[in-house]
């Protein structure tokens, strides 16, 4: 029988520093003033040197990187 956790149905990818910079053409340092301006999304950070950003946010950035909005 197949249950219907939310728990698992509702997990979204959450991505380290290396994999933004994968999607967004920038360097760390210029990823980090962004955040740190609030003109990027604030990371979660899972522990002490462990920080993440939601998939669903970046992807965010860069459609309003394409419509010229940075």
């Amino acid at each position: 029988m197949m249950t219907n956790d939310i728990h698992t149905n509702n997990l979204e990818t959450c991505l380290r520093v290396n994999q933004v910079m994968q999607i967004l053409p920038l360097g760390k340092s210029t990823w980090w003033a962004g955040v740190k301006s609030g003109r990027f999304p604030q990371p979660i950070k899972l522990g002490p040197r462990t920080t993440v950003w939601l998939e669903s946010d970046i992807k965010a950035v860069l459609e309003r990187a394409k419509k010229g909005e940075l």
